[in-house]
């Protein structure tokens, strides 16, 4: 009877320690709170959360979709979210336009975008005199789009914009809307758009050259203060767009993001091949200094900013954190 009730004792005890140490290392666990775009750009941070990367390194991540680029550079402002991820002329803008001390710590991808016009539009002509949607009208992908459009001989004042939000929204509003002529999408919306009949007018980058499109950044202050935990962050992220591009975790990771977005398996899969076979996503999420050395051209001749010559890209950089998390794989 005494050795029964030891033997009970001893397993509760252990028992005990051990939900203690799993509680304690929960508790450990350092929260952050990251804002992105809802769509395929973030596979990174999509299969760092759901293959424990994140949490292998001590991290807590809760990834908020924003519904547009304001609120995005607005909550990372104001501290309402820790990391942003997306266009990184959005953190351009922070820092130039909202005088935000902000830095780019990683790349991604070039965007993946393309545009998309009502079935009714077969040349750029066409998109005279009508309505184009665009998350916010002076950064990222609006700045794609009139690039395109100017590079066929339409120019900015030969239509209209009107800014409706993030890719799901342009997408809905073209679906819904039909006096919205045109919109940049990505996808898995961008092979929505396509089977719900809306026409491809081909990818941004094959007409407007490398493109830096979504990387992170985070308030410099931030990343100062916070500097280890940023480190991991990137290592949990670089592991995760290893594991997503391996071919071995084509169906797993299919079958993540179909969740993830509720969008069918088989539109995430052609999406997927898509961005393998045109090489979206940048190994290791890798920055591309060339590509963001375009985006501040961009900015430069469509929008006029610094006086039409674009400035040295490390005033918006420091990739050192980058390095540090790639050396220590």
């Amino acid at each position: 009877m005494f050795r029964h009730k030891l033997r009970c004792a001893i397993i509760g005890a252990l028992a005990g320690a051990a939900m203690a140490a799993m509680t304690g290392a929960a508790a450990a666990e350092t929260p952050l709170k990251v804002i992105l775009f809802p769509g395929l750009s973030n596979l990174a941070q999509f299969a760092a959360q759901s293959q424990g990367y994140y949490s292998k390194r001590g991290l807590a991540v809760d990834l908020i979709n924003t519904p547009n680029s304001t609120e995005l550079r607005e909550g990372l402002a104001a501290g309402r979210y820790h990391i942003a991820h997306g266009g990184v002329d959005n953190a351009v803008a922070q820092v130039d336009v909202a005088k935000v001390d902000a830095f780019i710590f990683m790349g991604g991808n070039n965007g993946l975008t393309n545009l998309f016009v009502q079935p009714e539009i077969n040349s750029y002509d066409d998109l005279r005199g009508k309505v184009m949607a665009v998350d916010a009208v002076d950064t990222a992908f609006a700045l794609l789009m009139y690039k395109m459009l100017e590079v066929k001989g339409v120019k900015r004042d030969q239509y209209e914009v009107k800014a409706v939000g993030a890719t799901h929204l342009r997408y809905q509003a073209m679906t819904k809307d039909k006096t919205f002529a045109a919109a940049i999408l990505t996808p898995p919306l961008s092979v929505q758009a396509q089977r719900a009949g809306l026409k491809e007018f081909g990818p941004a980058v094959s007409m407007v050259g490398p493109y830096q499109s979504d990387g992170g950044w985070v308030l410099r202050s931030w990343g100062q203060a916070n500097s280890d935990t940023l480190v991991r962050y990137i290592q949990a992220n670089i592991e995760g767009i290893r594991w997503a591009l391996d071919p071995a975790n084509k169906a797993a990771i299919t079958a993540i993001v179909a969740e993830r977005l509720k969008v069918p398996a088989d539109v995430v899969a052609e999406s997927l091949q898509r961005a393998v076979d045109q090489k979206d996503f940048a190994v290791d999420a890798k920055f591309d200094m060339d590509g963001f050395r375009n985006v501040l051209k961009l900015r430069a001749d469509i929008l006029g900013t610094w006086g039409g010559t674009p400035p040295a890209p490390d005033k918006y950089l420091d990739l050192s954190y980058y390095q540090r998390a790639l050396s220590a794989l």
